[in-house]
C-alpha cells in the first residue's frame, strides 16, 4: 500500500499477488483494448481517455487489474466497459477518474457482477455520467446548470448521462399574463408549471415562450387572455396563458379579475385546462349584486386567487392572487425566483378622481398595480408572467398588458 501526492490509497502488485493470480502486462496501454482474466494493466492516459473492456461471459473468480501509469486519470480518465455484466451491481460502465488510482475488480456472480476487491477503492471509481446541453441563457450554481429561456429556442440535448449522474431534467414553464380591464378586473397570471425528473434523449427540444394579453380598451373593456408557453421535451408540457380581466372575468392558466358591472361574478376560472398539480387560481370573486359604483376585483395567481369584492361601498380595487416562488429549487433565476402574480383590480372614482380611491396592488411575482383615478393600470413584469392591472372604473383609465412568460430548465451536470 502507498499514498500519491493527492491522498490516494495505491495498491502495489504485492497486494494483488496476495489475491489472486495476476500477471502484470509491463507494456503500458495508449490505446482502447479488451482485458483478460488474471491480467493487470498499465494504462496510459497522456495523450487521451481510454476505454477498457471487460472479457466477456466471465466466471466466478476471474480477475482484472488496472493502474494508473502517468497519474493522469484525473485529466483523461479511463471507462471500465462492462461488456454486458453488471459492475458494482449496476448495469452501467465505471470510470476510473482519481490520479495514480490501481483497482483490482474480480467476477462474483451475475447479480454484483464485476466489484472492487478492495473496500476503500470502491468508491475511488463511478459510473456518474452527466447530460450536455446548450440552448437558452446558461449559469450554474453548484452542481447543476439552469437554462433560461425568455423567448423561444431550441433545448438540445447533446449527451444523455445515467441514473447516477443525471438523466432527466426538471423544468418550470410559465406563460404570458393576461391583460386587466379597462375599467374593471386585473388579468389573470400565466398558468405555472413546476415539474421535475422528465427523462430526455439526446435530441433538440423546441421552447415556445408565451406572449402576455393586451390591455382592454374601450369599448372591448375586456383584457387579452395571454399566450400559452410550451417545453416539448420527452412530451409537450404546456401552460396556459392567463385569462383576461373585464366585467366578468375569462378562464385560463389563472382566470380575471370581475367588476364595474351589474350582478355578482365569481371570476375567471384557474387552471383551465386542468392539470395536476394545479397551474392557477381564479380571479376575485366580485361579491355584488347590482351597479353600486366598487372597486373591481384582482387576477388570481400561481398560489392564491385574486382577492374578493364585497357589498361593502368599497371603491378600492383588491389585490392580485399571489404567485409561486421557485428559488429554493432554482436559485439566482431573475425576479428572486418568483413567477405568476395576479393583476390587481382597478379602482372606482365617482366623481373621477375623488380622494383616497386606489387600485389594488399586484399580486407578488410580477403582477401589475390596479389604476387608481384617473390612472391606467399598471403592465405585469416581462418574463414574470404577471396580469397586467385593470383600469380605473368610471374615468376611463385602460388596461394594462400582461408580463410575457419564462421557461427554465435545470438538471445535474457534474
Amino acid at each position: 500500500m502507498g499514498i500519491n501526492s493527492c491522498g490516494t490509497t495505491l495498491i502495489d502488485e504485492g497486494t494483488f499477488k496476495n489475491i489472486g493470480a495476476i500477471t502484470w502486462d509491463t507494456t503500458a496501454k495508449t490505446g482502447n483494448f479488451t482485458g483478460v482474466s488474471g491480467n493487470g494493466y498499465f494504462v496510459n492516459t497522456t495523450s487521451g481517455a481510454i476505454t477498457v473492456t471487460l472479457p466477456s461471459s466471465p466466471s466466478a473468480g476471474d480477475v482484472v487489474a488496472v493502474a494508473d501509469y502517468a497519474n493522469t486519470f484525473d485529466t483523461n480518465n479511463v471507462t471500465i466497459a462492462r461488456n454486458g455484466s453488471n459492475i458494482e451491481g449496476q448495469a452501467g460502465d465505471f470510470k476510473a477518474e482519481i490520479e495514480g488510482l490501481s483497482i483490482l475488480l474480480i467476477y462474483v456472480d451475475s447479480t454484483k457482477g464485476w466489484v472492487s476487491i478492495d473496500s476503500g477503492q470502491a468508491s475511488s471509481i463511478n459510473n456518474a455520467e452527466f447530460i450536455t446541453a446548450t440552448g437558452g441563457t446558461i449559469t450554474t450554481v453548484g452542481n447543476f446548470k439552469f437554462h433560461r429561456f425568455t423567448g423561444p429556442g431550441t433545448f438540445t440535448v447533446c449527451s444523455v448521462g445515467n441514473a447516477a449522474g443525471s438523466n432527466s431534467v426538471d423544468t418550470v414553464i410559465v406563460a404570458g399574463g393576461a391583460g386587466g380591464s379597462w375599467n374593471a378586473g386585473g388579468g389573470g397570471a400565466g398558468g405555472l408549471r413546476d415539474l421535475t425528473s422528465i427523462p430526455v434523449t439526446a435530441t433538440g427540444y423546441p421552447i415556445t415562450v408565451g406572449a402576455g394579453g393586451s390591455g382592454g380598451t374601450n369599448p372591448s373593456r375586456t383584457g387579452a387572455s395571454g399566450s400559452n408557453s410550451v417545453a416539448a421535451l420527452s412530451t409537450p408540457y404546456t401552460s396556459a396563458g392567463g385569462g383576461g380581466g373585464g366585467n366578468f372575468g375569462v378562464d385560463g392558466g389563472s382566470g380575471g379579475g370581475s367588476g364595474a358591472c351589474c350582478s355578482a361574478d365569481p371570476g375567471g376560472a384557474g387552471n383551465t385546462p386542468p392539470v395536476s398539480p394545479p397551474q392557477g387560481n381564479p380571479g376575485g370573486f366580485y361579491n355584488i349584486s347590482g351597479y353600486t359604483g366598487q372597486g373591481s376585483t384582482g387576477g388570481g395567481g400561481a398560489t392564491t386567487a385574486g382577492g374578493q369584492k364585497n357589498n361593502d361601498g368599497g371603491v378600492t380595487g383588491t389585490d392580485g392572487g399571489a404567485g409561486k416562488d421557485v428559488s429554493p429549487n432554482y436559485p439566482g433565476q431573475p425576479n428572486s425566483g418568483v413567477y405568476a402574480g395576479g393583476g390587481g383590480g382597478g379602482a372606482y372614482s365617482f366623481p373621477p378622481g375623488s380622494p383616497g380611491n386606489c387600485g389594488g396592488a399586484g399580486g407578488v411575482g410580477g403582477g401589475g398595480n390596479g389604476g387608481g383615478p384617473p390612472a391606467a393600470g399598471f403592465a405585469g413584469t416581462t418574463n414574470t408572467g404577471g396580469g397586467g392591472g385593470g383600469g380605473t372604473s368610471g374615468s376611463g383609465g385602460g388596461g394594462a398588458n400582461g408580463g410575457s412568460g419564462i421557461v427554465i430548465i435545470k438538471y445535474k451536470f457534474q
